[in-house]
């Protein structure tokens, strides 16, 4: 059978390379991408299963595994329609880049309706991967999100620094009404130096937060001698490792 018909979709997910690949070579993670019951044996011939919604239910046989590279499997509908079983091939390249993980997604058919069917499809799909991906690297991130908070009220400099770069990155960036800073070094002074102007203020996150693709964000209660003094929301951004690249306040 002749695949003469592909389409083609690239994303950037916020996670290494080999985290990302073991969500095609573990079943538990294949299901959180595609659904509870799916799943992947991650061998040549080995058979995967796909269960979407509405008991519908997608089969195939992986073609070629390369770890942590590049997986290619055949894909087919068990119902025939809209493309039966073994009628078209799917490959998923992953390439290490500074941001995290390319990933490069070719599905291929011997029908163009078929390909155009499946557009949006793929669309949706990687989004909801990006997502689960990423769930599993923050998994820690209102953790991480209380550390940050706990580094603006702790008196001991020391201290401080040691917990910015277990949470942080070296070039982090941290901006709201009275911040706009670059880098570690200067981060600290800034804290050290909001202590000196606002002392006795602590930050307390507010409810769970709640993550996107590498973006989380809490709401949260500012207050000294347990009388509050503020509140607002803040946006964190993480890097492929899990540590907070940038940070955007907002005091309401």
């Amino acid at each position: 059978m002749k695949l003469e018909h592909s389409l083609e979709r690239t994303l950037t997910i916020l996670a290494r390379r080999e985290t990302v690949f073991r969500f095609f070579t573990d079943s538990e993670r294949w299901a959180r991408w595609w659904g509870a019951g799916s799943t992947v044996d991650p061998r040549p011939g080995g058979p995967i299963r796909i269960l979407y919604p509405g008991a519908i239910e997608v089969t195939g046989e992986v073609l070629e595994i390369v770890v942590p590279e590049r997986i290619a499997f055949t894909y087919g509908f068990t119902s025939g329609s809209p493309i039966p079983p073994g009628s078209s091939r799917v490959t998923i390249r992953l390439d290490e880049e500074r941001a995290g993980t390319r990933l490069t997604l070719k599905h291929e058919f011997s029908d163009e309706k078929a390909r155009d069917d499946h557009i949006q499809g793929w669309r949706y799909q990687l989004a909801l991967f990006s997502n689960v991906v990423s769930a599993e690297v923050n998994a820690n991130a209102s953790d991480v999100i209380d550390a940050w908070f706990n580094v603006w009220a702790n008196a001991n400099a020391d201290e401080r620094s040691t917990s910015l770069k277990q949470i942080a990155t070296p070039a982090v960036e941290y901006r709201d009404r009275f911040s706009a800073t670059k880098g570690l070094d200067d981060l600290l002074a800034h804290i050290a130096a909001a202590q000196y102007h606002m002392p006795g203020i602590r930050i307390a996150r507010q409810g769970d937060a709640r993550q996107c693709q590498g973006t989380a964000f809490c709401n949260w209660d500012a207050s000294k001698d347990e009388t509050k003094a503020g509140s607002g929301t803040t946006f964190f951004s993480f890097d492929a490792e899990g540590k907070i690249q940038s940070v955007t306040g907002f005091w309401a």
